[in-house]
């Protein structure tokens, strides 16, 4: 840090001073900090750096950085079996998904690696079903203006957001986007092609907006009504991060088909598709599958992180902290013009500005406090779930430092 308690941030050079050219494609955005080692909340960079961490790889490290146990499984797992192909029983498969279910609403489910993979699995089974074991032509999933589902080209579709399908026309059929909460638009596009409807319970990535209990009540009637499926995407508020193990379960309903990815593997890459015993007919023997989807080294670590949040009742804790993070904000921040709203669901949290807050992103990595964006006027924090007060104390102290220095100098600008 420089004598003014700031991090000093810098991007890759040369060895001749110039900006290094990298080998890989240039699709992300990168602060100019490289992370290199991480323990529980906390996180350092090359230089030695220490960062609180506020944003948790967005929302995937929910145990915190290297939590025990899931290294240990891990490690025991590597001195036995990485892979063999879906060929064969995995014994870590069974295992794994025995404890999701044993602990959800769902009565099977199929491994993959990554949540847009997981939301790829649910539009598949969703369309299968209606097909070859309902016998209709029913195809069409409607999704909700502001979501996101995934990068693949079904899940960028499904997403109610224009600039992720920027440059990639054209886009599959079969898709139809309505206003959150809008309830007349949403039965205004039920058809006779619909096969499901695929929400969020917090738009996370659109702006951190919680689904109205009423609205979810009148979704799930239509459903029932309609004989459509019901898909609840639960990528980053699964595992406990909204106080519950899954999000849905705050509003009283079981989905036939959710997904989960983010929290699921501590960090390790692996996601899932979960869904009701009737689904099995639709996801026969080569329907679906995935080369690296459900390896006894993902599984290990799947279980292992699974056991850890029960044990450690993970998302009691969540609600606990996620109840006293936002009392914090709101006595910190909430009668401050700039601040417009202070909304989420445990540890899910978003403060609402009034003009975008990029700046105070990159001013908080300067101050050691990492969090991210929810659209460009939402900050987004998304802590470890077994983040302690003090740490909690210490991130709002700074978040709220950030604040009034950014307002300061939008009245007094240099």
């Amino acid at each position: 840090m420089s004598n003014s308690g700031e991090v000093q941030l810098s991007g890759g050079t040369s060895s001749n001073g110039a900006a290094a050219e990298s080998s890989l494609f240039p699709t992300y955005a990168r602060y100019p900090i490289s992370l290199v080692k991480g323990e529980g909340s906390w996180l350092w960079d090359d230089k030695g750096n220490k960062y609180l961490d506020f944003m948790c790889g967005i929302a995937v490290t929910n145990l915190g950085h290297a939590p025990v146990k899931v290294k240990e499984k891990l490690k025991a797992q590597l001195d036995e079996l990485w892979h063999v192909s879906n060929l064969f029983h995995i014994p870590g498969q069974e295992k794994a998904a025995a404890l999701l279910t044993a602990n959800t609403c769902a009565d099977a489910v199929f491994f993959c690696n990554s949540g847009a993979e997981a939301n790829e699995a649910a539009i598949k089974i969703a369309r299968r079903y209606h097909q070859k074991v309902k016998g209709t032509g029913r195809y069409e999933i409607i999704t909700f203006t502001q979501s996101f589902h995934g990068r693949t080209l079904a899940t960028l579709t499904a997403t109610g957001q224009d600039k992720v399908k920027d440059g990639f026309l054209p886009l599959p059929a079969g898709f139809k986007s309505v206003p959150l909460h809008d309830l007349p638009a949403l039965e205004a596009n039920i058809n006779k092609d619909t096969a499901a409807i695929m929400i969020e319970m917090v738009q996370a990535e659109g702006g951190v907006y919680l689904v109205e209990p009423e609205y979810m009540k009148a979704v799930d009637q239509l459903c029932r009504k309609h004989g459509l499926l019901l898909i609840i995407d639960e990528v980053q508020t699964g595992m406990g991060r909204t106080g519950k193990l899954f999000a849905h379960e705050h509003y009283g309903i079981e989905p036939d088909i959710f997904t989960v990815a983010k929290g699921l593997g501590s960090g390790f890459p692996v996601g899932a598709m979960l869904g009701k015993g009737y689904l099995r007919e639709a996801f026969t023997a080569g329907s679906h599958g995935s080369t690296f989807g459900g390896t006894p080294l993902s599984m290990a670590v799947v279980t292992a992180t699974i056991e850890s949040i029960l044990e450690e009742q993970v998302p009691q804790r969540a609600a606990e902290m996620g109840q006293y993070l936002t009392e914090r904000l709101n006595a910190e921040l909430g009668a401050l013009p700039f601040v417009k709203g202070i909304r989420g669901m445990g540890l899910l949290v978003g403060i609402e500005c009034a003009e975008p807050v990029g700046d105070i992103v990159l001013a908080g990595q300067r101050r050691g406090l990492l969090f991210v964006t929810a659209g460009p006027n939402v900050i987004r924090l998304l802590p470890n779930l077994l983040v302690t007060k003090s740490e909690i104390d210490q991130a709002v102290s700074i978040l709220a430092q950030l604040i009034h220095e950014h307002t300061a100098a939008a009245v007094n600008p240099m």
